[in-house]
């Protein structure tokens, strides 16, 4: 008789039941759901980051061209960098940028003397804003780095 009582407690402690499977998969998820959309915002401000300091890394290029040749270069397509400028930026600027869109260099535009643009982002407007934010004021209307139409530029003179 004592047999076959150990037998059935041992049959018992040998595996979990379908309740405490089911228990265990919803921690998980619920842990899960609370992870992801925090990895998914530190992953934008990783993006965010990134572009700024490309920015940043562009600008001083220009800037040092300006100073040097005593003008801005002249107006470059997306992606493409004006031909006096080659030596000096990465070739990250021919790719897509962190934000989806391309680089440019506008001079005389847009009532602009000068400045970096990135277009065809693919982005949302308060991502822009967070970027604007890293940079200047937060509000892509005004300050330095601005929206003209499709396009968010980083002026670097006006």
């Amino acid at each position: 008789m004592k047999n076959a009582t150990s037998l059935r407690a041992r049959r018992f402690l040998r595996g979990f039941t379908l309740v405490e499977i089911m228990v265990v998969v919803t921690i998980i998820g619920l842990l899960a759901a609370i992870a992801i959309p925090a990895l998914q915002r530190v992953q934008q401000r990783a993006r965010n980051s990134r572009f700024v300091s490309d920015l940043r890394t562009y600008a001083q290029a220009f800037e040092t061209y300006a100073m040097e040749h005593g003008t801005w270069p002249p107006n470059g397509l997306d992606g493409t960098i004006p031909a006096s400028l080659v030596g000096d930026i990465a070739n990250k600027w021919r790719e897509t940028n962190t934000l989806g869109g391309m680089w440019n260099w506008d001079t005389n535009r847009l009532g602009i003397s000068g400045g970096i643009a990135t277009t065809n982002v693919k982005v949302s407007a308060s991502q822009m804003a967070d970027i604007d934010a890293m940079i200047d004021d937060g509000d892509v209307t005004s300050g330095s780095f601005r929206l003209f139409g499709t396009r968010y530029i980083l002026v670097l003179e006006e």
